[in-house]
């Protein structure tokens, strides 16, 4: 399995990337949402989902996904665990809508915004909402986000932090206390020095 993908962008598409790392090209999917932060990036860093679709009887497609954040591929890994949702539905969600915001759509049982999804009627909205309301409980939600430095820091930390053996939802609630109680944290260090002094 391919956790992530490190490399140079060379070339940039708001579906589609190619991602060059020791020498190999992949291609990766996107959804917008991902596409709007790496567009000015030579380099980045994508967490993957591979995808296997099949295309008939003999052949199978191997295809992979790519999030700039972990909390959105985890929200794609479980929009592809519901009946009838498939990877282009899943992606399109989360074209359409932030990570966020369609957590919320689900927990607060939003049906309208659910549908609103192109490809998504009613009944699905109500079968998206009902399989993955308790599940997305356990899902860490970051606050409002204040930029990418931001995301980088608290991504990094949140990795450092649960590699230690700490528990990611609590992880999510101390590094988000730390940031919002002082905003001048510029380093990972530093926000892992802290967390780790309230955890």
């Amino acid at each position: 399995m391919i956790a992530y993908l490190k490399g140079t962008l060379a070339h940039k598409t708001p579906t589609f990337v190619f991602i060059e790392t020791q020498g190999i090209g992949y291609q990766v999917f996107v959804s917008l949402q991902t596409f709007e932060k790496i567009k000015d990036a030579k380099e980045c860093v994508l967490f993957t989902r591979m995808v296997v679709k099949n295309e008939n009887q003999n052949v199978s497609a191997f295809v992979l996904y790519g999030f700039y954040e972990e909390g959105e591929r985890d929200l794609f890994e479980k929009l592809l665990s519901v009946s009838g949702v498939g990877s282009a539905t899943a992606i399109m969600m989360l074209s359409t809508y932030k990570t966020n915001e369609i957590i919320q759509a689900i927990l607060n049982k939003d049906v309208g915004l659910v549908k609103s999804v192109k490809g998504i009627g009613p009944k699905s909205a109500e079968r998206i909402i009902l399989e993955l309301k308790d599940k997305l409980d356990k899902l860490p939600q970051f606050e409002q986000e204040s930029g990418v430095m931001d995301n980088t820091l608290r991504d990094e930390a949140l990795t450092a932090l649960v590699s230690l053996g700490f528990n990611k939802n609590t992880c999510v609630k101390v590094i988000n206390k730390v940031l919002s109680s002082d905003q001048s944290i510029a380093t990972v260090e530093e926000l892992i020095k802290r967390s780790l002094k309230q955890l």
